[in-house]
């Protein structure tokens, strides 16, 4: 028997799902772009390729408002999609990075982590990691963090599989 995601989502809600924070923390696992998926009828990514704090606040905002008119996580799909300076907030930690200056809002991973709760999946791209010289090992662990070989070929990859394209700002 095949088990798709709306499945899982409507057990889980079903179960009264403890939420991200009971859950174990697991290093994001690496997908290939033949991995990515469109499981629902409504999917869309957001594009997060820059790096103001107020703008990302307010991708988050949205990403809130267009989980809320959908009365059921399992009738929408989201994901963010982090390259470029995009990737700091995704961080749990900006030491030796090239944003180790640089304050966050505190309640950033808190705010992504409540969103995952829906349904929110964020990919961080591999190549930005590499050519940052940023070890892996600094992404935030959760089981919706997924690394893949490149943030804007996951972009295109998701367009070309039904997900519509959203940046804001």
């Amino acid at each position: 028997m095949e088990i798709h995601r709306r499945h899982l989502l409507r057990v889980a809600a079903a179960a009264g799902a403890a939420g991200v924070a009971g859950a174990v923390a697991a290093a994001p696992i690496r997908m290939d772009l033949k991995s990515l998926k469109k499981d629902a009828d409504v999917a869309c990514l957001y594009h997060c390729d820059f790096g103001d704090p107020a703008r990302f606040s307010q991708m988050l905002t949205n990403i809130s408002n267009h989980f809320s008119v959908y009365g059921n996580p399992i009738d929408i799909q989201l994901a963010i999609v982090a390259h470029g300076q995009g990737l700091k907030f995704f961080l749990e930690s900006l030491e030796d990075t090239p944003w180790k200056d640089e304050k966050l809002p505190a309640d950033l991973g808190q705010r992504i982590a409540d969103l995952s709760r829906n349904g929110l999946t964020v990919y961080l791209c591999e190549i930005t990691f590499t050519r940052l010289k940023i070890d892996q090992a600094k992404a935030r662990t959760a089981d919706f963090y997924k690394f893949v070989p490149s943030g804007v070929a996951a972009v295109g990859t998701l367009q070309a599989k039904g997900y519509g394209y959203l940046k804001t700002g």
